[in-house]
């Protein structure tokens, strides 16, 4: 992330985006560039966040401007709220869910090395509504990689829904990790059309039942 002139974290303006399968969290850079995009109970999520202080009248979802502190810190980036800059990721992701939009039209700036770009670039190139196993992408990478770097790139994916992490599955067709919980993976998916008695069909015996919002 670019520094300003003493050394700190250029800001990154962020808010809160209501989902029907829970909120997210977004956060854009000053060119508008989607730099994050997670659930706000993902694996990714700094317990801290929860504080009232980041959540409530000083936090990301009361009224656009930094805190009282200045910004709010967050797995390491730095957070002001700023809804109106959000406000195209929101719309876009709206339309994802209503099942009117199959691609997005956004910029994108997510934090990683060669490797991970190229790795995430890849993802962006599953089609919607189809699936792909780690094997498979990892050989459309140049060059290719192993399943397993694959899916350590897909762990670490910070843009949710938008490079699509969750079309990716394991080669015996088991929907595996999901930053944001299998039952959401399996949730997204059948959204999709992607084969929804499959997807039942490879989760866990525990945790078949008709897929809607999460538990």
């Amino acid at each position: 992330m670019a520094k300003e002139g003493g050394g700190n974290p250029v800001p990154l303006r962020a808010g809160l985006i209501a989902t029907p399968y829970g909120q997210m969290v977004a956060a854009v850079n000053d060119d508008g560039a989607l730099v994050r995009l997670d659930f706000l109970d993902g694996d990714f999520l700094d317990g801290d966040f929860l504080d009232g202080d980041f959540l409530g009248g000083e936090g990301l979802g009361g009224e656009d401007g930094p805190p009282a502190g200045g910004s709010t810190m967050w797995n390491g980036l730095a957070l002001v709220r700023d809804h109106a800059a959000i406000a195209d990721v929101g719309a876009q992701l709206d339309e994802y869910f209503a099942g009117r939009r199959r691609s997005f039209d956004l910029s994108l700036a997510p934090q990683g090395n060669a490797f991970l770009q190229r790795a995430w670039r890849a993802l962006r190139d599953v089609p919607y509504g189809t699936t792909v196993s780690y094997r498979v992408l990892a050989g459309r990478l140049d060059p290719p990689t192993s399943a397993r770097a694959m899916g350590r790139a897909n762990a670490v994916n910070p843009i949710s829904i938008v490079v699509p992490c969750h079309r990716v599955i394991g080669a015996n067709g088991n929907l595996t990790g999901y930053a944001g919980g299998l039952d959401r993976k399996a949730a997204l998916l059948e959204l999709e059309g992607a084969a929804a008695g499959a997807i039942q069909m490879a989760l866990p015996l525990d945790r078949r039942k008709p897929v809607g919002l999460p538990a």
